[in-house]
């Protein structure tokens, strides 16, 4: 352990320091990616496979029909104009977070959220490690089970604010959050959007094939789950041994809240929580029986927070300015969204989107069998810093993965296995990934100082996914 945390031990968090390199802003990171898109289609030779659509109106890539055609270059004029097509191809995840920006803005404004985390830290004082397994146990289960990622972008700045006044760090908060939703999506139990959809189009029963998956889900969440104990207590006992230190003390400092003049809730910060408990309550069941998704949930937050406001005594102008105040803070985080969904333009202007999945999948018939799920993990793990969106990669590789599997004489079950593994972990890695760069830029927190956080867990959950694939393969998982 004494390594592992020399490794998350920032060069220097001394603001003094000449020779501290200052923090590249994340919009240059999203350029520079940009950019590189632009040059490689260029370089990279152009192909397509073609579409088949099904009875259900999907569209499958057809496996045997992958041709090369003429190179598509971007164009500097497209290379631009992907700016604003990937903000209109994320608006429901950029609207969903101004209105999440706005409920808790004007929810904070009746201070109910404030008092109410006060007085809960105060009566959990000296057990607050406790919250980090609760509330990774909470977002854990609402990935394997339902499928939430993105969703969870409502809760950072209540993490935040916890961590924070606890003694943690931001890093601590975005990896309550997002750790615990990374290991519920490699042990997805009945997540539709990638267990479910997988199985459909490699013809298995919907979520058969449970007893693993829940094996594997609690392995990697309690990993998980003793990873940010570690580091938090490290965090507690020496804070300049953060990567965050910096930028929490200058952008973060603010959100502590005075433990020892806490007053208790009022009548009206009750009803407050109420209300804001309701709107968490009334999401899930939405989500779980329904089937609800972003717009829903917008829908119920913009409600939770008018009603919230009214109820902890604000007028409708101040409901008004508070929400706008909660929109301007989403903006940097929601226009990270819309870059990341513009890479994906870029290359699909070019071409050469499936020629990456091509070459990827090229030579698999080489590899011994027993190895041969843990390359369709590599190979899904890859793509899927390309493709970050769970139903369109499995569209697009799991048609060529399920004819190798077959004549290679493993599961379907255990290609599925090695697709859910492959979708999980990259999206927390990845800066493609748009909700990842959101929760940091809520919280202020450069993406160098999250990968140095994030790497060792990294390299652990990858170590899990391989046993259990080579497990897997070994015991023919089944059915098929």
């Amino acid at each position: 352990m004494g390594k592992l945390k020399a490794f998350i031990s920032p060069v220097s968090n001394n603001p003094d320091n000449k020779h501290e390199h200052k923090n590249i802003h994340p919009f240059v990171m999203m350029f520079f990616l940009l950019l590189v898109c632009f040059v490689i289609s260029y370089i990279v030779p152009a192909g397509n496979y073609e579409r088949l659509t099904t009875a259900d109106g999907t569209e499958l890539i057809d496996p045997d029909s992958f041709i090369y055609v003429e190179r598509t270059p971007v164009t500097l004029w497209q290379l631009l104009l992907s700016v604003t097509q990937g903000l209109q191809q994320g608006a429901s995840i950029i609207f969903f977070l101004f209105i999440i920006g706005g409920m808790f803005s004007i929810l904070n404004a009746t201070s109910a959220i404030n008092v109410g985390i006060a007085n809960m830290l105060k009566k959990l004082k000296g057990k607050e490690f406790l919250i980090i397994p609760i509330l990774m146990i909470f977002f854990g289960c609402g990935s394997a089970f339902c499928g939430n990622f993105e969703e969870f972008l409502i809760f950072v700045p209540l993490i935040l604010a916890i961590c924070i006044t606890t003694g943690y760090d931001s890093l601590t908060a975005v990896g309550i959050i997002f750790l615990a939703a990374a290991a519920g999506y490699g042990g997805s139990i009945t997540n539709s959007f990638t267990v479910g959809t997988v199985q459909e189009i490699a013809g298995l029963e919907r979520f058969s094939g449970m007893n693993l998956r829940i094996v594997l889900f609690i392995v990697l969440e309690t990993a998980s789950i003793i990873y940010v104990l570690w580091y938090s207590r490290i965090i507690k006992k020496t804070p300049k041994l953060s990567g965050a230190y910096e930028y929490d003390e200058k952008y973060n400092k603010e959100k502590k809240l005075n433990l020892d003049k806490v007053s208790p809730l009022t009548s009206r910060q009750t009803l407050v929580l109420i209300m804001f408990g309701a709107g968490i309550a009334i999401s899930v069941w939405g989500i779980i029986i329904l089937g609800y998704y972003v717009d829903e949930l917008a829908a119920i937050f913009l409600l939770t927070g008018i009603l919230g406001g009214f109820l902890g005594g604000l007028k409708p102008s101040e409901i008004c300015r508070a929400f706008e105040k909660g929109c301007h803070d989403m903006l940097l985080p929601s226009l990270m969204i819309g870059l990341a969904n513009s890479i994906v333009v870029l290359l699909s202007d070019a071409n050469i989107l499936d020629i990456f999945i091509h070459y990827l999948a090229e030579g698999m018939d080489r590899i011994p069998t027993v190895l041969l799920a843990c390359v369709m993990f590599l190979i899904h793990s890859i793509f899927n810093v390309v493709v970050p969106s769970g139903s369109a990669q499995a569209v697009t590789t799991m048609p060529l993965m399920i004819p190798i599997a077959d004549a290679a004489g493993i599961t379907r079950q255990t290609a599925v296995l090695a697709y859910q593994l492959g979708d999980a972990f990259t999206n927390v890695l990845a800066p493609t990934g748009g909700e990842i760069l959101a929760a940091l830029a809520i919280c202020k927190v450069p993406y160098g100082k999250w990968l140095r956080f994030l790497l060792p867990i990294f390299v652990i959950w990858c170590l899990i996914a391989l046993v259990f694939l080579v497990y897997a393969t070994q015991s023919s998982y089944g059915p098929m």
